[in-house]
């Protein structure tokens, strides 16, 4: 028998029998359906997290931190303007900045709210990370007064004239603890009670040694009282009058601790000249990491929290974060995190090919089923072919080109079927988005990759249910055929 005569003689036989045909193709069509659109949300999801990790740079950015983990015997090194270089000359590094941030109050279209302002270089807004600017453009210095907002900051205000913004000015303020007032409220005495403590001494009452280091604890508790009141009634006030430049894009940036504000670098400093920030949060951040709080504020090395580093894209990261890690402080690599997460993609998308995979079991039970019955109907036939003939391996074959074009049929409208239940989904879910006020995100993809594994599975599926019955019309004994007939 030739490939044509094969070819003719299956599509003869699956037309003949249309109704029985239809539903084994329908449970193929059912099962790659479902395959398709659960796969197309997995590689949505992935492709949409590549997208943004590529869109802002992710995968050529490290931030480096203090290692507070280190052993006793290796005290924390600062983080500090010195590290700084020592970050800017590791090869591979392209840009070293640091995170040196502030709260302020803002006044912007007369309402005054507390934001979070963080100071930048301007060579640091040239990166790829900050590059998506919607309106607007960059400072025209290190020390300008000039601020570039974020359309997080705007939406806390309800603006949406973005496009008008650049030349607008806000009005910041910030309040500074300052170690002269908080010394000043530990040495003065102003009601004269250290004196009339002074005089109420007894002299013989200092011989006792534990009425000395009672004293010396009360005198400590009530110092340390008037210097933290000192610290937080006593504040300086800074008021600066920024130009609005630019408008830059965060939707989904805050993971990576964006704040709502970026003005320049030296911006910062004159902010924080003398004092530092009075936000309890930064106090107990500075306290807690070690850090002086005054250190660097009066325009000396500063200490910072974190430091971040434009790579390289050329150069591989692991020798980066190792060379960071020789010089004593801890990294954290977006590349490393990117890596974890396409792994988590592959889990997930094994889960879900998994509950296709068993819709695709049933149809191939439900292919395997109608060859069955073929082969039953049709002894005469096979016989007859037999012994017009054709060998058993051509019975065997005819079998399974009947059964693989159930599979690709199926295969080829599962695909469509999934696809047009992914663009349901799609539209469905990105109208609770916008009802909700949420970003519109693209939650299903089907790739290229996923048509072709869903025509390879349909194809091997439908094959491998075939292969027993074909082979079992192969052995039938055309004597006993024609003579049963």
């Amino acid at each position: 028998m030739t490939k044509r005569d094969l070819l003719e003689i299956a599509l003869s036989n699956l037309t003949r029998l249309r109704l029985r045909t239809f539903l084994t193709v329908s449970g193929v069509v059912i099962a790659v359906g479902a395959f398709v659109a659960m796969l197309s949300f997995g590689a949505g999801n992935q492709k949409r997290v590549q997208e943004q990790y590529e869109k802002f740079g992710l995968l050529y950015t490290m931030q480096v931190f203090p290692d507070d983990e280190r052993p006793d015997s290796l005290p924390a090194l600062p983080l500090d303007d010195s590290a700084l270089a020592l970050l800017q000359g590791i090869p591979g590094v392209r840009l070293a900045y640091p995170l040196d941030a502030v709260t302020l109050e803002t006044n912007f279209a007369d309402t005054v709210m507390s934001a979070r302002a963080q100071g930048l270089p301007r060579s640091a807004l040239e990166t790829q990370l900050f590059s998506h600017l919607t309106h607007g453009g960059l400072f025209t210095s290190d020390s300008a007064a000039e601020v570039v907002v974020t359309d997080r900051f705007l939406r806390r205000f309800d603006s949406t004239g973005s496009a008008d913004l650049p030349g607008s000015k806000l009005v910041v303020t910030t309040r500074l603890a300052t170690l002269d007032s908080a010394l000043g409220a530990v040495f003065s005495d102003p009601d004269g009670s250290l004196r009339r403590r002074v005089a109420a001494l007894r002299l013989d009452s200092l011989r006792s040694r534990a009425f000395r280091e009672q004293a010396v604890r009360d005198e400590a508790g009530l110092a340390l009282e008037r210097f933290l009141e000192g610290l937080l009634r006593h504040r300086a006030t800074v008021v600066e009058t920024l130009t609005i430049v630019g408008v830059l894009e965060t939707q989904h940036m805050t993971r990576r601790g964006q704040e709502e504000l970026i003005v320049p670098v030296g911006m910062v400093r004159r902010l924080t000249q003398g004092g530092v920030s009075d936000n309890p949060a930064d106090l107990f951040s500075t306290l807690s990491s070690g850090r002086i709080p005054w250190a660097g504020t009066d325009g000396s090395s500063r200490d910072y929290r974190r430091v971040t580093l434009d790579l390289d894209p050329t150069m591989p990261y692991q020798p980066i974060k190792d060379s960071v890690k020789a010089l004593g402080f801890d990294a954290f690599s977006y590349a490393e995190q990117f890596k974890e997460i396409r792994e988590f993609f592959v889990y997930f998308d094994l889960a879900l090919g998994s509950i296709g995979l068993v819709a695709l079991v049933t149809a191939a039970l439900g292919i395997a089923n109608t060859l069955f019955m073929a082969t039953i109907e049709r002894r005469r036939e096979i016989g007859i072919l037999q012994a017009l003939g054709a060998r058993r391996q051509d019975i065997r074959l005819l079998f399974l080109v009947e059964s693989a074009a159930i599979g690709t049929l199926g295969a080829l409208c599962g695909v469509i079927l999934g696809w047009g239940v992914s663009r349901i989904g799609s539209a469905i879910a990105q109208e609770i988005m916008e009802r909700q006020g949420a970003a519109v995100i693209e939650l299903f993809a089907v790739t290229w990759w996923l048509v072709l594994v869903a025509l390879a599975l349909g194809l091997c599926v439908s094959l491998v249910a075939g292969y027993v019955p074909a082979s079992r019309a192969a052995s039938v004994d055309p004597v006993e055929a024609l003579r049963a007939d």
